[in-house]
C-alpha cells in the first residue's frame, strides 16, 4: 500500500500507511495521545477514531480537551435519548439525530410525546447513564440492515442515500440499544456529566415539506453537571428575553396564519423603531457619498438567469407566471443596482459610484425553519452596492468598516468577525476568486482584527467579511457583512472607461451596515431586553396624572414634549398602577404631575430604573432628551 500525507494543526506532516486509522495517526505522535483519542476531525469533518485514511488530509486529534469533544459527547447524548425512548415507547420509530451548537435533536415518529412522556425519558435517561454503558462500533451487512429496518422507512432511506452502496453498514451499540451510525461516540454512557430534554417541535422529513411531518425532540448534554446548570440558567433568562414573547408583549409585531409563514406585520410600535434605524443608516450612507435608489420587488427571471441567482439560488425563490413569462420574487438587491449602473456611461473619473436602498427581499426556506424574526420569507436589508476601480478597492472597504464599527458601538453590540471564502457552488474563475479573498484578507490583517476563517461559506458570487451578533445562550446570527465580486460586473457588462480611454470592468462591493433588519430588530430586542434606548422607544415620554383633576395640566405638559413620542395615561387607575404600567411598556421616562406640580409649574421624572427626581424644570428637562436623542445614548440618563 502507498504512503499518505496527514497534516496536523501545527502544520507538521506524518507519512502513514494508506488505511491508517485516525487512531494510528494520534499512537505514532505518542502513546498518551494514543489513549486519550475519542475521535478525529479529517478535514474538518468529524469521523470515528477507527476511521482508516485513505489519502492526504488534514487531521485534528479530538480528545476530551478539545473544542470538538462537546459535538462527540452530545452525539452520544442523543443516542442515550433515543435508548430511553424506545425502553418507554418501543413503538417509536427512529428517524435521524444529530448533534448541534446547542445540544442534540432526535426526529421521531409512530408516538405522541407530552411534558409528562418528556420528563420520564429525561429520567429514563440518567438511569442509563448511570450505567455507564460501553459504546461500541460494530458492523453488520447491508442485507442485515435493511432486515432490521424492515419497518422503519427513515432508516431504509438512509441506508438508499448517505449509506448507498457501503457493505457492511456502521452501527454503534449499548447494552440492548443499536443504531445505525458512522459516529463518533464517546466510549460510555457514564462520559455524560449533565442530560435535559428540553422541547419538542414538529419538523419535516429531509426538512422537505412533500414529505411525513415528526417530531423532533430536542436536548443537551455537557461534560458536567454544572456546565448543564449554567446552560439551563442563560436558556430561562434568554426565554424572558425571546423577541418572540417580547414582540407581544410591547406589540411591536405579529406573524399570523392567516398572512401565511414568515411573513411578518410591523404593529405601530414596530414600525416607529425601524423607521428611526432606516433615517439612522440613511444619514451614514448619504454622509458616506451613497445616492439612494429603489428597485422594485419583482423581475422578469431573465435577469436572475443573468446574474446567476437562477442557476445558483432557484430553489430559494418564489416563482410565478405572468402572461406566458416567468417572474421572480426578487431574493437579492444586487443585480437591480447592477442593472442600474449599466443605464450610464461612466468614466474612471465618476467612480465609485455608491447606491443604496432599503431593500424587500424574499427567500423560500423550509417552513420548518422558520422562527420569529429570526427566520422569514419576507425580509428588508439595508444594502449598498458600490462600483469601483481596483485601485479603490482598499479605501472604500476601509471605510465602509468604519461604518459599521460606528453601528456596532451605537447599539453597544458584542461581535465575531469571520472571512468566508469560496462555496462549493460559485462562479467566476480561481484567479477572480483568489484576488477577491487575498483583499479581504489584507484589510482584516493591516487592522489586526481577530477573525475567523469559514471556508466554503463565501456567496456564490464573490467572498465576504461577516459580522455575527451573539445572542443569550452563545448562539450567533448573522448581521453586517462586507463582499468583494469581480463576477457580477462580468455577467452584466459593466464598463468605465479609464485614463487611457480603454474599457475595464468595475469591482462590485456588497455591504450591510445591519444585515436585515429583521434579524437586527431580533437582536435589539432581545439586546435590550426591549429596553430601547430614549431613541428608538416608539414610546419616549409617558404623563401621569396623580388624579383626573391633573389630566388638563397633563395634557399641557404633553403638549410642550410634541417634538418627542409622548402619550397621557388617561385611565382612572391609581397612580401606582399607572407606574407599574409604564414600568411594564419599558417607556424611559414618566413624568408625574399631581397638584403640587400644576401649582409650581413644574414636573416629577420618573424612569424605568425607578429613579425619581421632583420639582423638575419641563424647559431642562426637554434640553435634557434632546442631548440623549442627538448623542443616540443607550441608556436614559436624566436621573443617572
Amino acid at each position: 500500500m502507498s504512503d499518505i500525507v496527514v497534516t496536523l494543526p501545527d502544520g507538521s506532516e506524518l507519512q502513514m500507511e494508506e488505511g491508517s486509522t485516525v487512531e494510528d495517526v494520534a499512537y505514532e505522535i505518542g502513546p498518551g495521545l494514543g489513549k486519550d483519542t475519542v475521535a478525529g476531525a479529517v478535514d474538518g469533518d468529524l469521523v470515528d477514531k477507527a476511521t482508516p485514511l485513505s489519502e492526504d488530509c488534514e487531521l485534528v486529534i479530538v480528545t476530551e480537551q478539545s473544542d470538538e469533544y462537546v459535538d462527540v459527547l452530545r452525539h452520544s447524548a442523543a443516542h442515550v435519548f433515543a435508548q430511553a425512548l424506545q425502553r418507554l415507547h418501543p413503538e417509536a420509530k427512529l428517524a435521524i439525530g444529530p448533534w448541534t451548537d446547542e445540544g442534540f435533536y432526535y426526529d421521531i415518529s409512530g408516538v405522541e410525546l407530552d411534558s409528562e412522556d418528556l420528563a420520564a425519558i429525561e429520567d429514563e435517561a440518567h438511569d442509563i447513564i448511570e450505567e455507564d454503558l460501553a459504546i461500541e462500533r460494530t458492523e453488520k451487512s447491508r442485507e442485515e440492515a435493511f432486515d432490521i429496518y424492515e419497518d422503519n422507512p427513515y432508516k431504509q432511506d438512509i441506508l438508499d442515500t448517505e449509506a448507498a452502496g457501503e457493505d457492511p453498514i456502521s452501527f454503534y451499540e449499548q447494552g440492548e440499544f443499536f443504531d445505525l451510525c458512522k459516529g463518533p461516540h464517546v466510549e460510555s454512557t457514564g462520559e455524560i456529566g449533565g442530560f435535559a430534554v428540553l422541547e419538542t417541535s414538529a419538523a419535516y422529513w429531509r426538512g422537505d415539506e412533500e414529505n411525513e411531518t415528526l417530531t423532533r425532540v430536542y436536548g443537551t448534554a455537557f461534560p458536567t453537571e454544572s456546565e448543564l446548570d449554567q446552560y439551563l440558567e442563560r436558556r430561562e433568562q434568554a426565554a424572558k428575553r425571546d423577541h418572540r414573547k417580547l414582540g407581544r408583549e410591547l406589540d411591536l409585531f405579529s406573524i399570523p396564519d392567516v398572512t401565511g409563514p414568515g411573513l411578518p406585520l410591523y404593529h405601530p410600535n414596530g414600525k416607529r423603531i425601524l423607521d428611526e434605524l432606516s433615517t439612522y443608516v440613511a444619514d451614514l450612507n448619504l454622509d458616506a457619498g451613497y445616492e439612494p435608489v429603489e428597485t422594485p420587488h419583482l423581475f422578469r427571471t431573465e435577469l436572475w438567469q443573468k446574474s446567476g441567482h437562477y442557476d445558483n439560488y432557484v430553489d430559494d425563490m418564489f416563482l410565478l407566471d405572468v402572461n406566458d413569462e416567468e417572474y421572480g420574487l426578487k431574493p437579492m438587491n444586487c443585480p437591480g443596482h447592477a442593472t442600474i449602473f449599466d443605464q450610464h456611461s461612466w468614466s474612471y473619473r465618476d467612480l465609485p459610484v455608491r447606491y443604496f436602498e432599503d431593500g424587500k427581499v424574499y427567500r423560500k426556506e423550509q417552513r420548518g425553519e422558520l422562527s420569529g424574526l429570526s427566520r422569514v420569507w419576507a425580509f428588508t436589508i439595508d444594502d449598498g452596492h458600490l462600483f469601483v476601480r481596483p485601485d479603490q478597492i482598499r479605501a472604500e472597504v476601509d471605510t465602509i468598516m468604519e461604518m459599521i464599527f460606528e453601528v456596532l458601538e451605537t447599539f453597544d453590540l458584542d461581535y465575531s468577525v469571520a472571512l468566508a471564502t469560496r462555496p462549493e457552488k460559485s462562479v467566476g474563475s480561481d484567479e477572480i476568486w483568489e484576488r477577491a479573498e487575498s483583499q479581504l484578507e489584507s484589510v482584516l490583517e493591516a487592522s489586526e482584527m481577530d477573525y475567523r476563517l469559514e471556508e466554503g461559506d463565501g456567496a456564490f458570487y464573490g467572498p465576504k467579511i461577516d459580522f455575527a451578533f451573539e445572542d443569550a445562550l452563545g448562539r450567533e446570527w448573522d448581521g453586517p457583512t462586507v463582499q468583494l465580486d469581480f463576477n457580477m460586473p462580468e455577467r452584466f457588462d459593466l464598463e468605465y472607461v479609464t485614463k487611457e480611454n480603454e474599457r475595464e470592468r468595475p469591482v462590485m462591493i456588497h455591504r450591510a451596515l445591519y444585515g436585515s433588519y429583521e434579524r437586527f430588530f431580533m437582536v435589539l430586542i432581545e439586546h435590550f431586553d426591549g429596553k430601547f434606548p430614549f431613541w428608538l422607544s416608539p414610546e419616549q415620554v409617558r404623563v401621569l396624572p396623580v388624579s383626573d383633576d391633573n389630566l388638563g395640566y397633563a395634557h399641557r405638559v404633553a403638549n410642550e414634549l410634541d417634538d418627542f413620542r409622548t402619550e397621557v395615561e388617561d385611565r382612572s387607575w391609581t397612580v401606582g398602577r399607572k407606574i407599574q404600567q409604564a414600568h411594564d411598556d419599558r417607556v424611559p421616562y414618566m413624568i408625574i404631575v399631581g397638584g403640587n406640580e400644576e401649582e409650581a409649574g413644574t414636573i416629577s421624572v420618573r424612569d424605568r430604573k425607578e429613579r425619581e427626581e421632583k420639582d423638575v424644570s419641563l424647559e431642562s428637562f426637554c434640553d435634557h432628551l434632546r442631548s440623549e436623542r442627538e448623542e443616540k445614548r443607550t441608556d436614559p440618563d436624566f436621573l443617572a
